[in-house]
């Protein structure tokens, strides 16, 4: 899709012509033009030539049905991954990709592997998310939540990840409210400032995976830059500014960061957290090449450790293994 082509070609045309069409693509969520009926032959025909509602994408199905992840192919070729995840009480959240690849280079992310290609575009953000409500809409059904947790991180393309967000929240467009969006960010301590001076009451997810900068900086090369205390900085800077809850991710992996002494160093870590606005949501993580998931006695036994410091944690469903759609797995095989 490409909505600077769409005004292009609507120029001639009455102004109403544009928010009609923008209802076609973003609320009757269209994927012809010939379905238009309230535009003329010749318009419909004008718009499938120059802005085809087309997208090219491959699915895969998980066995338990709880996820179903696309394959998009982009204009130049190019391919990302997106996923839907459907939850038991009827929800349906979109997992977004916000570059083709990623430069992060975390061990354990099957995407830092592909290295990095390019930043997507605020279209191809938008693209993902309205190939997932094109299907829900069909069972009458619709997206509940937007989490950027995707390929890519996506402070490093931050401009385009705020657009897509500022778009798809519109009450014109997708509609999806700015509490329902979240981004997860490995630790860009800049984007992480730079949002809690937005005015969109959006969610922060950061990516810690590790209690210590001396384990951290093992899995995520990007820590040697930005060391936890900075990040940790950032989040009471994001706290004061702006009072919204934060997620500290968890990864779980097997006699790597899931030890009594972890859960213990990482509680006494939270501590300079200087509000108790966060809580920590462990992951059990989906083995990729040397990492192995944590059994659940451990997951179990780091958890209760954290409660006990009266510290909030939750455990994440583990989605879409079978169809590489969980967390750490997404990457373009070619």
């Amino acid at each position: 899709m490409n909505l600077i082509r769409l005004e292009e070609v609507l120029k001639a045309e009455p102004s109403f012509r544009l928010k009609q069409a923008k209802q076609a693509v973003f609320v009757d969520l269209l994927d012809n033009w010939d379905k238009a009926t309230n535009f003329s032959m010749q318009l419909r025909s004008e718009l499938n030539e120059n802005c085809p509602l087309s997208i090219d994408a491959e699915f895969f199905q998980s066995i338990k049905e709880d996820s179903l992840k696309a394959l998009i192919t982009l204009s130049d070729g190019l391919k990302i991954e997106t996923v839907l995840l459907r939850h038991s009480d009827g929800r349906n959240t979109v997992c977004l990709s916000s570059q083709v690849g990623c430069p992060m280079g975390c061990l354990f992310c099957a995407t830092g592997k592909m290295g990095f290609k390019r930043n997507l575009t605020v279209e191809e953000i938008i693209e993902q998310a309205v190939l997932f409500a094109r299907l829900l809409k069909k069972e009458d059904k619709q997206i509940n939540n937007l989490v950027f947790m995707g390929m890519g991180e996506p402070f490093l393309n931050y401009d385009n990840v705020l657009g897509a967000i500022k778009f798809l929240n519109n009450k014109n467009n997708l509609n999806i409210g700015a509490r329902h969006i979240s981004i997860s960010t490995i630790g860009i301590i800049e984007g992480i400032k730079k949002l809690a001076n937005q005015s969109l009451q959006i969610n922060l997810a950061i990516s810690l995976h590790a209690p210590s900068n001396e384990l951290r900086v093992r899995i995520i090369p990007a820590n040697k830059k930005r060391p936890i205390e900075k990040i940790i900085d950032a989040i009471n800077y994001y706290l004061d500014k702006t009072g919204r809850r934060v997620m500290i991710e968890y990864i779980m992996i097997k006699d790597f960061n899931d030890s009594v002494e972890h859960a213990r160093q990482l509680a006494e870590l939270l501590k300079q957290i200087e509000r108790p606005l966060y809580f920590v949501n462990l992951i059990s993580f989906n083995s990729t090449g040397e990492f192995k998931q944590s059994d659940s006695v451990k997951i179990k036994q780091f958890r209760e450790i954290l409660i006990r410091q009266k510290i909030e944690t939750t455990l994440r469903y583990r989605f879409g293994q079978d169809i590489k759609a969980a967390c750490g797995q997404l990457a373009v095989n070619e």
